[in-house]
């Protein structure tokens, strides 16, 4: 590796006598393949989300599958079994060997790494997915003491990630290749390819054994079936003796892609890890910033969607999206265009940047872009009302750090078609009001904000009529028409008339005197007006063109900091409200029901600095709100932010553990705060 290179940055937890097993469960780790595929579990070895597996790749048709979903693992130390593995069964029982002989944990940048205590043996295990490729590493290294013998065993599986658990263990066909073992669940299944790397003999023993019911405790919180029997068809065997390594080697590709050393493949990952931290401005390349650099690679990838590399190869271009978040959400529109500034801007990546808006400008239909790809499928779903105009707000942000008027020139004629179907109408009655300029959106039975619960039909908050941050967002995107127009040398007029209109009726229409900052919706299903203090109105300062007046921000600034926000984010409902909900638990249609009324969203405080940044230019003070979230990362996703949290203190992380704009924007703000 390149010794002048930034150094990688580490995260680290040490135990004298063995990890907390209560605690180690809800510790998370991830790693992804930039193909949408990923492999997580918790830091004590314990499967508790039907998302955890050693091999979660993207299959066509299937979308990410779960393959392998876990490696029994067995230390056998001078007569003596030592399990590096835990797991929770059915019958309530709780195996914690796996936290018993834990030691030592760390992130060697992404590179997740642990080191137990067998007796008087000490090993140490690691784990790569090969960037670009649906292949996996895990190395086993003897760091001291006596010989060690390793009994290996798979448990292939082959289940869509976020489908219903089996209720019956599958069996796999095995097939031995030389030095391969093939392993296939059904005579359709793909295969996975499994090797071996050791100096000495590495038998696969067909012992077959079908696991006690496994009990997964975070599906059972969430609601959802939380039971999964597997099957193994045998396991390896291998000595390790002082100073060796032991490497295991899986992929559903070619057999080439195993025919290299894991050693060679770790070490090329760091350095792949080392050159985006180079590529990154020189103050994210250590501290906070350089382990959210890291964080924020997790996120970008070639999408999984065939037809989307047959048209940027027929046009000379690149493919890339954005996966929301980890482990459930695909790409999505709007999560995508507001991550794109952190993700790829703040961390020197504008080839990928422009490959995103290239990618998502191909999907433009009726003025809109997709809300969001389904796995395994093809076409985008369009059920979104901001998310295109986000899309303007990422154009603006990578014009101003790159000056590309090639790719404005190419996005002009798009943006400048969805002005215009937003102006006349188009889908969901997303339409421009004539008699005030004001966007409104809104049709039955559909979510079109990005307060977008809904669950058994019943939209949690539908806010149909006239949105605030809708409104901040059309008035920010029709100025910066004016002048993308003013710069390309055409008529900029009619885009800074309707601006101008716009912005006269949003300042008449909602504001709340009674209150002292924004109505959420006017013109709503009754007609009224929706006084919930919501974060929403901070976009009314934040963006790029304040569409409030500036007489009135720190009034909104003021209601906003003592009603929402907190250390980790912002409410997305003031307390005291009556739908107001501190806690988001329980199974799906509880945890709807707070998803939007209380709960607290990460990706929020990247605004919210913006907009107090305007008012007060203190960067101390605003670098001081991201205290909460530099702490988060040693929790939940170790080294990366969780979606949302509990309104109330201990705000404990909740759904997904590791989400794209929450990334995003603390890294943004991290930088934008940066003061030398």
């Amino acid at each position: 590796m390149n010794a002048t290179a930034p150094a990688l940055p580490r995260l680290s937890f040490d135990w004298k006598d063995g990890a907390d097993f209560g605690v180690g469960v809800y510790h998370e780790w991830l790693l992804t393949n930039g193909r949408g595929g990923y492999a997580s579990g918790t830091v004590v070895g314990c499967n508790t989300r039907r998302y955890h597996g050693l091999f979660i790749p993207t299959l066509e048709k299937l979308g990410r599958t779960v393959l392998m979903a876990r490696l029994e693992e067995v230390a056998l130390v001078e007569g003596q079994r030592y399990r590096l593995t835990s797991e929770e069964r059915a019958d309530g029982t709780a195996v914690e060997d796996g936290a018993r002989h834990l030691r030592h944990f760390h992130l060697e940048g992404l590179i997740p790494v642990w080191d137990y205590a067998v007796g008087k043996a000490r090993l140490r295990r690691r784990f790569v997915m090969v960037h670009g490729e649906d292949t996996v590493f895990i190395q086993w290294e003897h760091l001291a003491g006596p010989e060690v013998t390793l009994h290996l065993r798979p448990f292939p599986v082959l289940r869509p990630h976020d489908g219903p658990l089996p209720t019956n263990a599958a069996d796999a066909i095995v097939t031995l290749r030389g030095p391969l073992v093939e392993l296939r669940i059904g005579e359709d299944g793909p295969r996975m390819r499994i090797r071996l790397y050791s100096d000495g003999p590495t038998p696969f023993v067909s012992l077959e054994e079908t696991s006690t019911p496994q009990h997964l405790r975070v599906e059972k919180a969430r609601g959802y079936d939380f039971t999964e029997v597997q099957h193994s068809p045998g396991f390896f065997a291998a000595t390790l003796k002082p100073g060796g390594t032991l490497g295991f080697g899986l992929t559903t590709q070619s057999a080439a892609n195993l025919e290299r050393e894991p050693a060679v493949v770790f070490e090329r990952e760091l350095l792949r890890q080392q050159r985006l931290l180079e590529r990154a401005p020189q103050h994210a390349q250590t501290g906070v910033p350089a382990r959210l650099v890291l964080a924020a690679d997790q996120f970008i990838i070639d999408p999984p969607r065939p037809a989307d590399a047959a048209w940027a190869r027929s046009m000379g271009l690149d493919a890339r999206s954005v996966i929301a978040g980890y482990p459930w959400f695909t790409d999505w529109g709007r999560d995508t265009m507001i991550s794109l500034d952190g993700l790829t801007l703040a961390t020197g990546r504008y080839r990928e940047a422009a490959a995103i808006l290239r990618t998502f400008q191909h999907y433009v239909r009726d003025g809109l872009i997709p809300n969001y790809f389904p796995d395994g499928e093809n076409d985008g779903v369009y059920h979104t009302a901001d998310a295109t105009l986000w899309f303007f707000h990422a154009v603006d942000r990578y014009l101003e750090e790159t000056g590309d008027d090639a790719l404005l020139r190419d996005l002009f004629p798009t943006l400048s078609d969805i002005v215009a179907h937003h102006q006349k109408g188009t889908r969901f009655h997303i339409r421009v009001d004539p008699t005030d300029g004001l966007l409104r959106q809104g049709q039955e039975g559909y979510q079109l904000t990005w307060m977008d619960a809904k669950v058994e039909g019943w939209v949690v908050t539908p806010r149909r009529g006239k949105a605030v941050e809708i409104n901040a967002l059309w008035f920010n995107a029709l100025r910066l028409m004016a002048g993308w127009a003013h710069r390309l040398g055409q008529d900029a007029a009619p885009y800074q008339a309707a601006a101008e209109r716009a912005q006269a009726s949003f300042n008449q229409r909602f504001w709340n005197e009674a209150a002292g900052c924004l109505f959420d919706v006017v013109d709503g299903e009754d007609g009224r007006e929706d006084p919930h203090v919501r974060p929403n109105q901070v976009f009314a300062i934040s963006l790029r063109h304040p569409v409030l007046k500036r007489e009135r921000w720190a009034q909104v600034l003021d209601v906003v900091r003592r009603e929402l926000v907190t250390p980790v984010g912002l409410r997305s409902l003031a307390p005291g409200s009556k739908d107001y909900k501190p806690k988001y638990d329980g199974d799906l249609r509880a945890r709807d029901a707070a998803y939007h009324q209380g709960t607290v969203w990460g990706w929020l405080i990247g605004h919210y600095v913006d907009a107090t940044l305007k008012v007060t230019p203190d960067l101390k003070a605003a670098r001081a709100l991201l205290a909460g979230m530099e702490d988060h990362l040693s929790h939940a996703g170790i080294g990366q932010i969780s979606e949302i949290f509990d309104a109330t203190e201990p705000y404990h992380p909740r759904g997904c553990f590791a989400q794209a704009w929450s990334v995003a924007e603390a890294l943004r703000v991290f930088s934008k705060t940066n003061v030398g």
